[in-house]
């Protein structure tokens, strides 16, 4: 819970400081000088490119914690199974170990969205987090297209 109060916490200071940017970048384009207008232009962008990242961000970890959820009701999670070393890190090889049953889980049903789910969950152990952000939304479309179909 603390985690997510954080994220409505620094998501909505963005959009604040969202906001600033913009109207300064409305403000240097009503100066009517060119080289102020340009600047303005490029401000008044940023905070659009921004609050659609962060909308994007948004909607991913939305959709991850309802398949967490979703996957804990059926009492599917993954165990964490993993050895750490005296310091509380994961163990290199544990979670190579467990990576690769998950990899395999998923190379015999690509099809279902736990299993990826699970491969992301394993890839973030590994801290790969590109290849675990990509097996999430991997879950996730397959997750989607599985209601579509239901």
């Amino acid at each position: 819970m603390g985690g997510k109060i954080t994220y409505v916490f620094l998501a909505t200071v963005l959009v604040l400081v969202f906001g600033v940017v913009a109207m300064e970048g409305v403000l240097l384009l009503l100066t009517g000088e060119p080289i102020a207008m340009a600047m303005g232009a490029v401000a008044f962008l940023l905070p659009c490119v921004g609050g659609w990242f962060l909308w994007k961000n948004t909607a991913f970890a939305r959709n991850a914690q309802r398949l967490a959820r979703e996957l804990e009701a059926e009492g599917g999670l993954p165990v964490d199974e993993l050895k750490r070393t005296a310091g509380g890190r994961i163990d290199r090889e544990s979670a190579d170990e467990v990576f690769a049953r998950r990899r395999a889980e998923t190379e015999d049903s690509p099809d279902d969205w736990r299993c990826w789910f699970r491969l992301a969950v394993a890839y973030h152990d590994a801290r790969d987090t590109p290849r675990a952000r990509k097996a999430m939304q991997r879950a996730i479309v397959l997750h989607a297209d599985r209601a579509v179909g239901a």
